[in-house]
């Protein structure tokens, strides 16, 4: 339970279906925050619905978890022009993980989240991610490196609820988080400083020069660190008034290039071997796909391959730049709300 609405519900939903419900938050980040969902007041508003929902409510500090396998990988991705995603590692290594773990250690059956997803599938057969049924506020994506050991005991209660449904559902049952708004931003970085003060205090930021395709120097950045590829907000125009769009990073040369629409795009990305994982089982060579790259990216068709250095995967058609460090989810091309598998691009 985050504090939020979605996690409230979910919760409500499973009391009002008779089961043996304990509500559990956790402690994650250990320094200010004003934007996530791991403030105080989320805690109180947590403990306040287990309270208007009759159940036991516990906090269990993680904080040292969260930074060992969250922030610091943050960190260094930013130092080696990598661009991450810490609620994706969030999930992989502490909700989905520590946090399923300790629920086995205590006895329960499954571990409940509001996230916006579906499992299918029951009995001995294979469980399937799908979609939430809202494909606007759609979690799959976050979710994509679930296998079946996690599946089999994660439920997702609001999974086939609008999220109006979901506040209409809350509203109804007087619950204090009906009308809260949701978590927009990554919880360990205040609003003030932002990304780059979150960074500076923990590393050295970098100026570098911002040339073109003809290695003429066109400008510069404060901090070739916060500079992610495909980028265009700071980037400036070509001489034809067209924006540019970061199209290479070189962290230690401090050399960001840039191009135009047009030069910034990709046909292919590699996956390395090591970072992907499959829902269920793994597609072959010559298979199609469909890919999405970030919470709410455009799905794109593609063919997949395997090859030495990795998962290679083909796009149909030109698309942005992928940033390294960025997940690419696969979802089957037959029903494309069901998650396959996913990787993290090179």
């Amino acid at each position: 339970m985050s504090g939020g609405v979605d996690s409230s519900v979910a919760a409500a939903l499973l009391v009002g279906e008779g089961h043996d419900v304990v509500g559990a938050t956790l402690k994650l980040w250990g320094g200010p925050s004003d934007s996530g969902c791991c403030s105080v007041a989320d805690v109180d508003d947590a403990r306040r619905v287990a309270q208007q929902l009759g159940i036991d409510h516990h906090v269990f500090n993680l904080t040292e978890e969260f930074d060992r396998h969250v922030v610091a990988p943050y960190v260094r991705a930013h130092v080696q022009g990598r661009t991450p995603n810490p609620c994706i590692e969030c999930n992989r290594a502490i909700k989905f993980d520590r946090l399923l773990e300790r629920s086995a250690r205590l006895g329960f059956d499954a571990l409940a989240t509001g996230h916006h997803a579906r499992v299918t599938g029951e009995g001995p057969g294979p469980r399937r991610l799908r979609r939430g049924a809202d494909a606007a506020k759609d979690q799959s994506y976050v979710l994509s490196m679930l296998g079946q050991a996690e599946l089999a005991r994660v439920l997702f209660p609001v999974g086939e609820m609008t999220k109006a449904d979901v506040r209409g559902h809350a509203a109804g049952l007087g619950l204090r988080t009906a009308a809260k708004p949701d978590s927009q931003d990554v919880c360990f970085i205040g609003s003030a400083r932002g990304r780059e003060g979150f960074l500076a205090d923990r590393v050295e930021l970098h100026p570098a020069e911002v040339i073109d395709g003809r290695g003429e120097t066109v400008g510069t950045v404060d901090a070739v660190e916060l500079v992610t590829l495909g980028q265009r907000r700071g980037m400036g125009h070509g001489s034809d008034g067209g924006r540019h769009y970061v199209v290479a990073v070189d962290v230690p040369a401090r050399r960001v290039t840039v191009g135009s629409a047009a030069e910034a795009v990709i046909t292919s990305v590699v996956l390395p071997r090591a970072s992907v994982t499959w829902v269920d089982r793994a597609l072959r060579d010559g298979d199609r796909a469909v890919a999405q790259v970030s919470a709410h990216g455009r799905p794109a068709a593609c063919v997949v391959a395997q090859a030495e250095d990795g998962l290679v995967v083909r796009f149909d058609a030109p698309q942005r730049p992928v940033a390294p460090g960025q997940t690419v989810a696969l979802y089957d091309v037959g029903d494309p709300d069901t998650v396959v598998g996913a990787g993290i691009a090179a």
